[in-house]
């Protein structure tokens, strides 16, 4: 009965700093969808052209990447657990500016600042919870990140369309994201620091064994001596320059295009413009925003069911359904808005398909699968290499969609999308290795041998 209850308040502990950790994902999707709902209003106000709409937009996702690429920095330097306080109060400074900005041009800067807190997060909440997790439920509670995220991204839906209904204007929708800023700054206080960063650019064996201790006290000695085996056998240059030996090219070429393919979906020009794409299919604003709410609600379901399957089956399993359902739903929308053959329901329907194939495949897998393939020395900066690279790209989609849609249509866009999921499908297929159930120090062991 006791060791019983002993595992029950360690799961729980687990659980809780994963869980508070994974509310910068909740930030991260709440700040990346809220602009859905809003920015039609802004283009009108201040008479925007789509060059300069496409610039307004884009600007939480420019900081993005550059909170994405330096994130990891801040991270290795001061630890996972003060860089995402500090992640908390960028979210909260840009949420109230935002609600605030007398114009554009202040209102792109205080996105900016969003989108440092974004990219960020992307690198510190992931790479933290990596960290704690036992291997074997790693994969879930790394992937709370995710479940947190479009978690958000359907409160930010539902939210923005309740303030409409309600007569409320897109400065409350943007001004609401301060409240679960300012619970994520206080939560993240009574976070321990991760034991691996403790050890390796610490070197402070005894809090580390205290946090190991309350993590799983069976295996405290077991896991101090893998880690510190682990920095030993990095140890002898800075992680910069260890990071940049050509040593690590194989988990940085992973990275690279696992990053690359998720943007490459069109994932985010779908969450950043989904009214503005149910509209080009004819629906009505009003309807365009509930639908928009229930593309949110799909993204929950389908992550939820990506977190009960991804220590189960794995990554590549999971990699796998999304890709054939990312094709199936891309290429059927390229061909009706080729054909402008709209037909009630169909365009919202195939949306929800491509945003299930998102949330079960890549959505689940991104962020755990990145912060698995690195090493604990280089672990931060590898994450940032993914993290990064998928937010150049993501601002690279998001600024030229509404250029690119108002000019040639829908059709080309889903036509290039679904062309890129089939090179991920091969990507899975040829390159992509299994990382469930491994512990840190035996992926690194393993991927070692395919350098």
């Amino acid at each position: 009965m006791t060791l019983t209850h002993s595992k029950t308040t360690h799961h729980g502990r687990l659980l809780f700093w994963s869980f508070t950790v994974a509310l910068g994902g909740f930030l991260f999707g709440f700040d990346t969808a809220v602009i859905s709902g809003a920015e039609q209003a802004i283009q009108r106000q201040w008479a925007l052209s789509d060059t300069l709409l496409g610039l307004m937009v884009s600007s939480a996702l420019i900081g993005t990447v550059i909170g994405a690429i330096f994130g990891g920095i801040p991270c290795d330097r001061y630890g996972r657990k003060i860089t995402l306080f500090w992640i908390g109060i960028l979210y909260l400074v840009s949420a109230l500016g935002s609600a605030l900005a007398p114009d554009a041009y202040s209102l792109m800067a205080f996105r900016f600042i969003g989108g440092l807190g974004v990219g960020a997060s992307s690198v510190a909440a992931p790479v933290y919870i990596s960290e704690i997790a036992p291997a074997g439920s790693r994969g879930r509670l790394t992937a709370m990140f995710q479940f947190n995220l479009v978690f958000g991204i359907l409160c930010a839906y539902l939210s923005n369309y309740w303030v409409a209904a309600a007569g409320g204007e897109w400065r409350l929708m943007l001004g609401i994201e301060a409240i679960p800023a300012l619970v994520f700054v206080v939560l993240v206080l009574f976070v321990p620091r991760s034991p691996r960063w403790l050890i390796t650019q610490r070197g402070n064996r005894d809090e580390a064994r205290r946090v190991l201790a309350l993590i799983d006290p069976s295996r405290v000695e077991q896991s101090l001596e893998e880690i510190e085996h682990s920095h030993k056998a990095q140890s002898g240059q800075s992680e910069w320059r260890t990071f940049l030996s050509g040593r690590y090219r194989w988990p940085i070429l992973l990275a690279f295009l696992f990053a690359f393919f998720n943007q490459l979906s069109g994932i985010n020009a779908v969450i950043y413009y989904a009214p503005r794409i149910f509209t080009m299919a004819g629906m009505e604003s009003s309807a365009a925003l509930l639908s928009s709410a229930g593309l949110g609600l799909v993204n929950l379901v389908f992550t939820l069911l990506g977190l009960a399957l991804i220590d189960r089956f794995g990554r590549r399993f999971l990699m796998y359904i999304g890709s054939v359902g990312y094709i199936v739903s891309l290429t059927c929308l390229a061909l009706i808005f080729y054909r402008e053959a709209f037909n009630g329901s169909l365009v919202p329907l195939l949306i929800f398909g491509f945003i299930a194939s998102h949330a079960i495949g890549q959505g689940a897998c991104i962020w755990v699968f990145i912060a698995e393939i690195f090493p604990n020395r280089v672990r931060g900066y590898g994450m940032s290499l993914g993290s990064g690279t998928h937010w150049v790209f993501a601002a690279l989609v998001a600024f030229s969609f509404p250029y690119v849609a108002g000019t040639f249509g829908g059709a080309p866009i889903f036509a290039f999308f679904a062309a890129m999921m089939v090179l991920q499908l091969l990507f899975v297929r040829y390159l992509m290795p299994e990382t469930k159930g491994t512990s840190l120090e035996a992926l690194e062991g393993q991927l070692e041998q395919n350098r």
